[in-house]
């Protein structure tokens, strides 16, 4: 796992990983009202439509939300399960796996990500950083913003 400091929307990848929840809108949409699940919408209009149905079929897991040819594939990686809770450290290490085997999966060369779970989830980077280094590969990017 390598880190960085920058803006995430910035970085030269092949995947972008959007830290999420796992609420659905009564109008199907996904919720994701802040952090980067908000630059997300603000990006692309249409994709709290696509995550929402996505997570009525699949649950809340990292979840492949689509093409972009700005920023390359975009995936959920999900580190709460409601918008209002604390993020898990249980869930945020389960969701480093299954991006893991997405990325074996795809082939992909380089994957960027937030922090997961330090902005509105709460968390310190002290205690999630010990969490996934042992399963992220030198892939992976974190970045700080």
């Amino acid at each position: 796992m390598r880190e960085l400091t920058g803006n995430l929307w910035e970085v030269e990848t092949d995947a972008v990983v959007i830290t999420t929840n796992g609420v659905v809108r009564k109008d199907g949409c996904a919720v994701m009202g802040r952090g980067v699940a908000k630059q997300a919408t603000e990006r692309m209009p249409r994709i709290a439509g696509i995550f929402g149905k996505a997570l009525q079929v699949i649950g809340n897991h990292v979840i492949n939300l689509g093409y972009s040819q700005t920023w390359g594939w975009i995936f959920s990686f999900p580190v709460k399960e409601h918008w209002r809770d604390t993020a898990s450290l249980e869930l945020i290490e389960r969701s480093a796996r299954e991006l893991v085997e997405v990325a074996d999966r795809y082939e992909f060369g380089t994957v960027v990500l937030p922090r997961p779970g330090c902005g509105n989830g709460g968390l310190r980077w002290e205690d999630v950083k010990p969490v996934i280094e042992p399963l992220l590969d030198d892939r992976f990017v974190v970045v700080e913003r």
